[in-house]
């Protein structure tokens, strides 16, 4: 449920700030992202005094990023079956608890590597819980078409955080310690908690059951494998992910080892990054209405490429600020472009899921790029490590003559309700698998342009939980097209075809057309194994109800 503000201009990216709701999760957000990202500069530089290891450094960026890759799917189907904003405040709880223990080892002096690496993966299990609910409670925040803006205030709002946090962070810990910036980040939690309390988000009650933990994300690992778009996102983001997460991995090392500074000159140039990721989420809307989504990927990938060539052959701190800025800004551009499409392609009921899947892929990529630069770096250097990433963000834009960004569309529409078919058969929830024949007649000369609308016909119907899906023509009557698809149970059934998008029902209604004859397009709903449907004593009643079987 979002305000109604008496004027709104959709395409300026301070708009959401006009929605009560929006503002005030934002305000508190910021101050949480401050609050972790002086944590971070914490973990990495206690990490640094205990050891010496650059891989067990880079391994900090790993333990927080790790989690999201392992149970993000998990995360997204819990925010898709549960309010979102208490699955939010017990994420933030999980965090919060790991914040605090962190605090106390400090202070008892009781903190060792592998303690702080336990911990941070307790930290980043709460924000890997988080994220899905998060990024899909935007668009209860905001109306659809403000999406775009809240998406890039969002990054803003971290990376605003980003350009004070870690030069703050590294002041707090070169003043009173890890301790210190560990007790930061747990107390910085508690206003976005207070926020989300405030927050009476109004129900979405469905007439159809939630679906279980397993079944929900069965069916959103099923949406995401039939949709095309998405999968080449996060394929997209992957690479990204594992060439760009250099830069975030081993900036640490770079204020160690190349500019020969302590834990001020790493918040300074951690600081100079965020600052050029606001410059570039301030101007996310001019990019999307200049450049093509293709082509600012493209951009992005160089400027990141050169920006570590810099970094790696410079060794005076204003050089490597001014790389990190340009690096910044096409970092922050990229993941927001990538946000941003996932969330424009996903209908509401499995947006927490494919958001999700789209956090796995991004930050597993950034996990295993992180480990895999600390890697080369003990095996060589930093400096080559960052020329080598270097040469694959540079090389990477060739990825877009196979995998192209596809072009965004807003498919994210609530699609309406439908009534439920009519049936003169006795079902319950659990009756199935249920086996659905759609006919078509079809004049030859259309049979080409009709097959291959279905093969989109066939992508829909499988992403939203149809399968074995086929289409055949009688080779005694060319004229006559079936269309046979299965569903595991009735309730499966409902589910898929109230699952439809706008869009989607608008190619329903497109094979319809191509339909010829007086009589209409004839549907069969059939129980494959009907045990249980049959009168088994003379004196059980049949269901006596005469219904019409009209809709699909």
């Amino acid at each position: 449920m979002t305000d109604k503000p008496k004027t709104f201009n959709a395409d300026g990216i301070t708009a959401p700030f006009r929605y009560t709701i929006f503002r005030r999760i934002w305000l508190a957000s910021l101050l949480s992202n401050l609050g972790a990202l002086i944590r971070g500069v914490g973990a990495a530089w206690a990490m640094t005094q205990m050891t010496s290891a650059a891989d067990m450094v880079a391994l900090v960026q790993t333990a927080l990023l790790l989690p999201v890759m392992l149970i993000s799917i998990p995360a997204g189907a819990i925010a898709d079956m549960y309010d979102r904003r208490s699955v939010i405040l017990f994420s933030l709880g999980i965090s919060l608890t790991g914040a605090s223990a962190l605090t106390a080892l400090a202070w008892l002096n009781q903190i060792t590597p592998n303690l702080l690496l336990a911990l941070c993966f307790v930290v980043g299990s709460g924000v890997a819980l988080l994220d899905p609910a998060w990024q899909s409670s935007v668009r209860e925040q905001v109306p659809s078409d403000a999406l775009p803006a809240a998406v890039a205030l969002n990054g803003i709002s971290y990376n605003l955080a980003r350009s004070v946090g870690p030069a703050l962070g590294g002041i707090v810990v070169t003043a009173a310690g890890a301790m210190a910036a560990f007790a930061a980040n747990a107390l910085l939690y508690l206003p976005l908690m207070l926020a989300l309390l405030l927050w009476k988000r109004a129900p979405e009650p469905s007439r159809l059951p939630p679906e279980s933990l397993h079944r929900a994300i069965v069916s959103g690992v099923r949406y995401i494998m039939h949709a095309p778009s998405i999968k080449i996102v996060l394929a997209r983001s992957m690479a990204m992910g594992m060439f760009g997460g250099a830069i975030i991995a081993l900036m640490p090392l770079v204020a160690r080892d190349l500019l020969r500074g302590g834990a001020e000159t790493y918040g300074i140039i951690l600081s100079a990054f965020g600052l050029g990721a606001v410059i570039g989420a301030l101007n996310v809307t001019k990019v999307r209405k200049c450049i093509a989504g293709e082509a600012a990927i493209r951009a992005c990938a160089l400027s990141m490429g050169g920006a570590l060539v810099a970094i790696a052959m410079s060794r005076e701190q204003v050089l490597t600020a001014a790389a990190l800025i340009l690096g910044g800004a096409g970092w922050m551009i990229a993941w927001t472009l990538f946000s941003i499409g996932v969330q424009l392609s996903a209908p509401r009921w499995v947006s927490g899921r494919a958001l999700a899947a789209y956090q796995a892929v991004s930050s597993g990529g950034i996990a295993m790029g992180s480990w895999a630069w600390g890697q080369v770096t003990d095996a060589a250097s930093v400096d080559v490590a960052l020329l080598l990433a270097a040469s694959m963000l540079l090389v990477s834009p060739l990825l877009g003559f196979w995998l192209p960004m596809p072009r965004v569309i807003a498919g994210g529409e609530e699609p309406e309700m439908l009534e439920d078919p009519k049936v003169r058969l006795a079902l319950t929830n659990r009756s199935g698998p249920l086996v659905v024949e759609i006919e078509y007649r079809v004049s030859q000369e259309n049979a080409r342009a009709f097959h291959t609308l279905m093969q989109d016909v066939q992508l829909f119907r499988q992403r939203n939980g149809a399968y074995g899906w086929s289409i055949s023509r009688d080779i005694s009557d060319p004229e006559l097209w079936t269309e046979r698809y299965h569903c595991p149970t009735w309730l499966d059934y409902l589910r898929q075809r109230n699952r439809a998008t706008k869009s989607e029902r608008a190619l329903d209604e497109q094979a319809t057309a191509f339909h010829i004859g007086l009589e209409p397009v004839r549907i069969r709903r059939m129980l494959e194994r009907p045990f249980g449907s049959v009168r088994w004593k003379e004196d059980a009643p049949d269901c006596p109800a005469d219904r019409d079987l009209r809709f699909k």
